[in-house]
């Protein structure tokens, strides 16, 4: 493989082990440091990006899989910052230390455009596999409601 499509640019990836993880090839090899490294097995959610629009962890997935997939990072969502779930995220003072907030909005935002309307249960769900050692959780569900009412204008 010698490209890989993030952020919606093609991008060299040439050189790059096939077996190597997708999260050390946006950090390392490709500059994008708002993914984060957290357990290295697949079960904080840290490391949470979207291919092909559903949240994956990437600290494992090998790139080899991924050509001709499409890959969004945390920098990928806007480049100002203002995605709806970014401002609900500052709106709600949902970042404590702030290291799972890249994971968690991107597993939100994923959320969000599956189930435009979630209820607590529906949050709780989708959620539970982002761990915030801050403990956070409130915040991030109320900042979830707060992003699903600006999508629908209210």
């Amino acid at each position: 493989m010698k490209t890989i499509q993030v952020n919606g640019t093609a991008l060299s990836v040439e050189g790059v082990d096939p077996q190597t993880p997708l999260l050390w090839v946006l950090r390392d090899h490709l500059g994008l440091t708002g993914t984060k490294f957290g357990c290295g097995r697949m079960l904080c959610g840290a490391c949470t990006v979207h291919v092909d629009g559903s949240s994956t962890r990437s600290c494992l997935l090998p790139i080899a899989g991924l050509e001709g997939k499409t890959i969004t990072t945390i920098e990928g969502l806007s480049p100002d910052g203002d995605h709806v779930v970014q401002k609900a995220w500052r709106d709600h003072d949902v970042p404590q230390c702030g290291y799972c907030q890249s994971g968690q909005i991107m597993s939100a935002c994923s959320l969000l455009a599956k189930n435009p309307k979630p209820s607590d249960a529906d949050i709780d769900q989708a959620m539970s596999g982002n761990i915030c050692r801050c403990g956070t959780y409130p915040r991030i569900r109320a900042a979830i409601h707060a992003a699903a009412a600006a999508r629908e204008g209210k």
